[in-house]
């Protein structure tokens, strides 16, 4: 299993490879087309992510080896392609990691934060505030 940060370095270096922000743009919207989408039942209020300016759901999954696996879906391709980068960072890894990684830096590093509007940055917030959370919920069961 990789760490937060090893794959923060490996995603970073893949916006490295693009030249522009567009071809980012491009790249993170077909980073969600690879998601799978949710069922028409996980689509429901109990999984809806507050906060967005676009329909989001996330679903989460904690797993018996400690890890919590996130599943995901939003009616706003750079929506979804912002859950597929967020997941890339956290599904599959430790809620303790989860909680000590600073994802706002994370989104900074990658240059997300400057070249999304104020509603998709606060959207993006509330995913974040969403999962961490959900980590929360599970380190203190």
């Amino acid at each position: 299993m990789t760490t937060i940060a090893q794959d923060l370095e490996e995603l970073s270096q893949e916006f490295d490879l693009l030249g522009d922000w567009e071809e980012r743009y491009r790249y993170v919207i077909d980073l969600g087309r690879e998601l799978e989408p949710l069922t028409d039942t996980e689509r429901n209020d109990a999984n809806k992510v507050r906060g967005c300016a676009s329909q989001v759901w996330l679903v989460t999954e904690p797993q018996a080896d400690g890890t919590v696996v996130f599943r995901g879906d939003s009616d706003a391709h750079i929506v979804r392609g912002l859950i597929a980068v967020l997941f890339r960072l956290f599904s599959g890894k430790p809620a303790q990691d989860i909680l000590a990684f600073d994802a706002k830096a994370a989104f900074e590093k990658l240059g997300l934060s400057g070249h999304l509007s104020a509603q998709r940055s606060n959207g993006l917030a509330s995913m974040v505030g969403r999962v961490r959370r959900d980590a929360e919920a599970l380190t203190a069961a």
